[in-house]
C-alpha cells in the first residue's frame, strides 16, 4: 500500500461517526456540492465532512471519537504552501526571493483564504457549535473560513491525490488572480504587523534604520523590525517608509510560518478568535 493510501485510510477511519446520532458533527455534505466546488468526483465523502467540522462542535464531548478539521487543515496548509511557492517560482523566473515572499503573503493569508472560502460556499457547509451559529457570524470569522479552505485542500489531496489538489489550488485561487496588479497594491504591512502583535499581547514592533546610503537624489535605506526583542524582518527601499513596510511584510511572513497551524488568532487581521 502506498504512503498516500495509508494516510487516506487513517483519515477515513478518524472521520467515521462516533458522537450523538443526527448531530452536526456527523452531517455529511452533498457529494454533488463538493464536486462542484472542487471540480473533481468525490470518492470518500467522509473526508469532506471531516474538513467541514469545526472544533467548537467537540466542546463538552471529550470522549468522542470524532475529530475536528484541524489535522486536515495542517495537511492542506502544507499542500497550499508548496503549490503556491512552485507556481510563483515558475511564473516569475527573474524575481528574487523577497519579491516571491511578498507576493505569497498577499495570496496566502487568513483574510484572502477566508474570502475565497466564502466565495466557494464553505460558509454554508462548515459545521459549528450552536453558540457560534446563533451569533450569526460564521461568514465573518476569518479564521474559521480560512481553516475550512485549507482543510478542504487536505481532504481533496487524500481523496483524489496530489495532482487534483494542485489543479484545484491553481484553477480556483492562483489563475484567477491578476498577480502583477496584486503585487503593485501597497498593503499597510506595518498596521497588519502591529495588529498581529497586539492580538498576542506583544509589545509594539520597533523599526531601526540599519543603513542609509547613496546621493540625495537616489537614497537607499535598510531597516529591521524588532518584535519581542528579536529582529524579525528586514527591508530595503528608496525611503524609510518603503523600507519599513517591506521589513514588516518580511516579519509577518516569518511569524506566520513559525506560528502553529492551530493557533486561535487570525494572522492577517490580528483578530483573536475565542470559542463560545
Amino acid at each position: 500500500m502506498s504512503l498516500l493510501a495509508r494516510i487516506r485510510n487513517l483519515f477515513s477511519r478518524s472521520a467515521q461517526p462516533g458522537g450523538a446520532p443526527g448531530d452536526d458533527a456527523e452531517a455529511m455534505p452533498d457529494p454533488a456540492v463538493i464536486s462542484a466546488i472542487t471540480g473533481e468526483p468525490v470518492g470518500d465523502i467522509a473526508l469532506y465532512a471531516h474538513a467541514m467540522r469545526h472544533r467548537s462542535l467537540l466542546r463538552g464531548r471529550p470522549g468522542s471519537a470524532i475529530e475536528s478539521n484541524e489535522r486536515l487543515e495542517f495537511l492542506g496548509d502544507a499542500v497550499l504552501g508548496s503549490v503556491t511557492a512552485e507556481y510563483l517560482y515558475l511564473e516569475y523566473p527573474d524575481e528574487d526571493e523577497g519579491f516571491l515572499t511578498r507576493l505569497r503573503a498577499k495570496l496566502v493569508n487568513g483574510k484572502a483564504l477566508a474570502k475565497l472560502g466564502v466565495s466557494l460556499g464553505l460558509d454554508r457547509l462548515i459545521a459549528v457549535s450552536d453558540n457560534l451559529r446563533q451569533q450569526g457570524q460564521t461568514q465573518k470569522l476569518t479564521s474559521i473560513m480560512a481553516d475550512a479552505f485549507e482543510a478542504l485542500i487536505g481532504a481533496l489531496y487524500l481523496d483524489r491525490g496530489p495532482e487534483a489538489a494542485r489543479q484545484f489550488i491553481i484553477s480556483r485561487m492562483l489563475e484567477p488572480q491578476d498577480l502583477d496588479a496584486l503585487m503593485r497594491r501597497e498593503d499597510n504591512h506595518k498596521s497588519l504587523l502591529l495588529e498581529f502583535a497586539q492580538a498576542r499581547g506583544w509589545p509594539q514592533p520597533a523599526y531601526q534604520t540599519l543603513e542609509a546610503s547613496g546621493p540625495s537624489h537616489d537614497r537607499r535605506f535598510r531597516v529591521q523590525v524588532v518584535v519581542q526583542d528579536q529582529p524579525r524582518g528586514f527591508g530595503e527601499g528608496k525611503s524609510k517608509k518603503q523600507a519599513e513596510q517591506r521589513a514588516a511584510a518580511s516579519a509577518l511572513a516569518a511569524l506566520r510560518d513559525a506560528e502553529p497551524v492551530n493557533g486561535h488568532a487570525d494572522a492577517t487581521s490580528g483578530t483573536a478568535f475565542h470559542e463560545n
